[in-house]
């Protein structure tokens, strides 16, 4: 095999690697999302229907509370021990709560320990996930070649749209294929039974990845981070307000809505949200070889101030339950989405040096996920019920969507020069 040829396949083994946790954690966030109302009634039996989608949800916020404490955890292996030991028991600890909660018996079976079980295992989840996306995105961005490093960090939102349009359409062939009462009884659990492959495979690829050299020798990087770059620790949390709270209420919660905005059923809205995601998989990475070229901020800021223009126009258009405004509603958001998530994990590795890199990207971004991306489900079910404005998730899509565009506006541009100390020179002198 030649030494181009080599270097491909390494390079293949890399991103394999890299993704395959992402994969994982979005896939099981995006059966948790769409399965929320029948996991409500089995787990949840409070109050009426939307109580228990209430409850429902705040155990998917509580997984996401979770997420900063992981983040450090994790963050401090990446940068104390190698990014390769992180991500290898980052995505152990994602899949094995996923496979338990295929198999929890329900409230009426097992009584209180039933919905105390899957907050529990929620939480282990939120754990696991702290240092997940980031994680996989520095070691992504650090294995890179110094031209194409927006385009191979972008293998991180692929892999993790890539999750979620499996978790969707896992969802899709048992609701479409089962009779309602067989996928009440048994049919949700088996998208979670199965997310136990995908992590498997994710483990098998991490234990033969290339580990690296730890970047700091000693101390707590978070805290050199807070004291040396507190600045570009708010920049990073403001960056991330729409890959949490829009991306959650667009591609998760969104199924619950259309039932409740408009009365369009889940098998058909699972449908849908299938092809936007597969449309916004397929055009991430043009976005991200796009910031290569014409740099990061003019594509953050665009889609950032896109969204605050056109978030109410287009889930007015989806909230008429009329299937083609419902599909080009959620499009027009998947393509100022995507395009934003696209170039994201490059552009926070870029403002950090390696020696806290992984600490501060994966604290600060999973702070903002934690809090706002959680909690986005939960807060948007409640004010629609306080207040009967279906729309509620356009205002907030707009609001969270503001704060990220004056983040993106903040970014100085000679930070794409910040991660030059980082490269592992026999991976990233090759093509990515």
């Amino acid at each position: 095999m030649s030494s181009l040829a080599e270097a491909n396949l390494t390079r293949r083994k890399v991103v394999a690697a890299g993704i395959a946790g992402n994969v994982m954690e979005w896939y099981d966030f995006a059966v948790y999302g769409y399965f929320a109302r029948t996991i409500g009634n089995l787990y949840f039996p409070v109050g009426d229907d939307k109580a228990r989608l209430l409850a429902a949800f705040g155990a998917f916020a509580a997984g996401f509370l979770m997420r900063p404490i992981g983040a450090i955890l994790f963050g401090y292996i990446g940068d104390r021990v190698g990014r390769g030991p992180s991500l290898l028991w980052s995505v152990v600890l994602m899949a094995a709560p996923t496979f338990c909660i295929g198999l929890l018996p329900s409230y009426d079976e097992i009584g209180l320990a039933a919905p105390v079980l899957m907050i529990l295992f929620r939480l282990m989840q939120g754990l696991a996930v702290g240092g997940e996306y980031t994680g996989s995105a520095v070691f992504l961005a650090e294995t890179a070649h110094p031209n194409r490093r927006g385009f191979a960090t972008a293998w991180a939102p692929f892999g993790a749209i890539s999750g979620i349009l499996l978790g969707s359409l896992a969802g899709a062939i048992v609701l479409n294929l089962l009779p309602l009462e067989d996928v009440v009884a048994w049919g949700w659990r088996v998208p979670f039974l199965l997310g136990v492959v995908v992590g498997g495979v994710g483990f098998l690829l991490r234990r033969r990845m290339p580990h690296d050299k730890p970047a700091a020798a000693k101390g707590f990087p978070l805290f050199k981070a807070l004291r040396e770059h507190p600045r570009q620790m708010l920049q990073v949390v403001g960056l991330s307000m729409i890959n949490a709270a829009v991306f959650y209420i667009l591609f998760v919660y969104i199924i619950a809505w259309l039932k409740q905005a408009s009365g369009m059923g889940a098998s058909t809205a699972t449908i849908i949200n299938s092809i936007n995601m597969a449309i916004m998989v397929a055009m991430i990475m043009g976005f991200a070889w796009l910031s290569d070229r014409i740099g990061r901020k003019p594509i953050l800021v665009g889609a950032a101030i896109g969204l605050v223009i056109f978030a109410w126009p287009l889930m007015w258009m989806m909230q008429t339950g009329d299937i083609p405004l419902v599909f080009l509603g959620q499009l027009g958001l998947a393509v100022l989405v995507g395009s934003y998530g696209a170039v994201l994990p490059i552009t926070m590795c870029e403002i950090f040096p390696r020696g806290v890199r992984c600490s501060a990207v994966s604290t600060a971004y999973n702070i903002c996920v934690g809090l706002a991306g959680g909690t986005a489900p939960a807060v948007c079910a409640w004010l629609i019920d306080q207040t009967g404005y279906v729309l509620v998730p356009a205002l907030y899509i707009m609001l969270a969507s503001a704060f990220s565009a004056l983040a993106a506006l903040s970014i100085h541009p000679e930070s794409r020069k910040a991660i030059a100390d980082s490269v592992i020179p026999h991976l990233a002198s090759e093509p990515a």
